[in-house]
């Protein structure tokens, strides 16, 4: 009798550590089962809702390196509103703070129909991706989507509006909320070394224009639960 009441003791345990564990993680999938976020189906994911997939944290509780995230993983810049968006592929920028605010830069061909769009709605997405959606995500940057919707229709990824009515997609790991803080234009006098000076310089010969430094103020970041 005293095994049995050891071993039913032992059970108990575990069963409430495992629920500890899960608390706030689980889902439940279309059959009914229960699991984590991080393990559901591309049905399951397309199904869920924004708040079932993403929980919001502060910008300094971003666990990932930088620099892989925006240089090896790729950010996409969304922004429109949920009858017309757009989105581009942007590896080139960084975080920091500017006039004591949380900011995010990132260095934009000016003739961009997404930089458009965020000059015109004042606010856009930036959002990070695992690895297995890469080719996903390179499809942004092959074509415009100034004259066509075929763009944002090619892709298996998901668009979903966030709480502050701001476009991403539900695949994202990461997604942060922009508001448009500044636009500044570059010069080639602005840099000292010939390879990047000569960049501007060719840039400016297809688009007549140089390129544009954007700065948005973090306002929200929510990361996959």
């Amino acid at each position: 009798m005293k095994n049995i009441v050891l071993t039913l003791l032992c059970i108990s345990l575990l069963a409430l550590t495992g629920c500890k564990e899960n608390s706030g993680k689980a889902q439940t999938g279309e059959a009914g089962d229960v699991t984590t976020v991080d393990k559901l189906t591309s049905e399951q994911i397309k199904a869920a809702s924004f708040e079932d997939l993403f929980k919001t944290i502060d910008a300094n509780e971003v666990e990932e390196d930088i620099f892989t995230l925006i240089n090896q993983d790729y950010s996409v810049l969304t922004a429109g509103t949920p009858d017309h968006y757009n989105s581009m592929v942007a590896s080139w920028g960084g975080w920091g703070i500017l006039f004591n605010k949380q900011v995010v830069f990132s260095m934009l061909r000016s003739n961009r129909y997404t930089l458009e769009l965020i000059r015109k709605e004042n606010r856009y997405t930036m959002s990070f991706f695992d690895r297995e959606y890469q080719d996903e995500i390179v499809k942004f940057g092959m074509s415009s989507g100034r004259d066509s919707n075929k763009k944002m229709t090619n892709t298996t990824l998901t668009a979903v509006e966030t709480p502050s009515g701001n476009m991403s997609y539900k695949e994202a790991k990461i997604i942060i909320e922009l508001d448009l803080f500044e636009v500044t234009t570059v010069s080639p006098d602005d840099f000292l070394t010939e390879d990047a000076r000569q960049f501007i310089i060719d840039a400016h010969t297809e688009t007549n224009e140089y390129h544009k430094l954007v700065f948005g103020e973090i306002k929200n970041v929510w990361v996959r639960k």
